[in-house]
């Protein structure tokens, strides 16, 4: 199957990419995060990205829309960020591998533990149907331990949070209390 699976970082990715080529599946990457703040931190992660492809000869679509404005505009008026940010960048994929020609999509953000694994399932399946394109999952989740051995190996960048301002700002009012 052609999947076309976005991608939050590349430490969320090579457990993924692995596990689907192996699997069979012929995966092309897609790199799509207006939601990471700051620009710095984007750039990071799009950069350690670029080192996995040269390392490992993925193949990727970088879609450069850094919309910091409309993400921050939307999970402030959503009753939910997290659903928000999911359905922002899932749609933008489905678009993606629906005019591209992919039999389905996917995400990396399933590999996460801190994610709301639930919403992101349900979210996907949504977009699926409203798309006219296949949603691939799987609870990658049990990989997780191994991607970040890998990224480690590979001496890929490994940030400390999902990326964007609120979950930044919860992570260091954890570590002031």
């Amino acid at each position: 199957m052609r999947i076309l699976a976005h991608i939050c970082c590349a430490p969320c990715f090579t457990y993924p990419h692995e596990r689907l080529i192996e699997e069979g599946h012929d995966v092309t990457g897609f790199f799509y995060n207006p939601n990471i703040h700051p620009y710095s931190e984007y750039k990071k992660r799009m950069e350690s990205l670029e080192k996995y492809v040269e390392l490992k000869g993925a193949r990727i679509i970088y879609k450069n829309d850094y919309d910091i404005e409309s993400y921050l505009r939307g999970a402030l008026e959503s009753g939910d960020r997290c659903e928000f940010c999911y359905n922002m960048r899932l749609k933008e994929t489905a678009a993606a591998a629906k005019s591209l020609g992919f039999e389905a999509f996917t995400t990396t953000l399933l590999i996460s533990p801190y994610q709301k694994h639930e919403v992101l399932a349900s979210a996907g399946k949504k977009i699926a149907d409203e798309y006219g394109i296949g949603f691939y999952y799987e609870d990658f989740r049990d990989g997780y331990r191994k991607s970040r051995e890998m990224a480690r190996a590979l001496d890929l960048y490994m940030q400390k949070y999902c990326g964007c301002i609120f979950s930044e700002k919860e992570r260091y009012m954890k570590k002031s209390k």
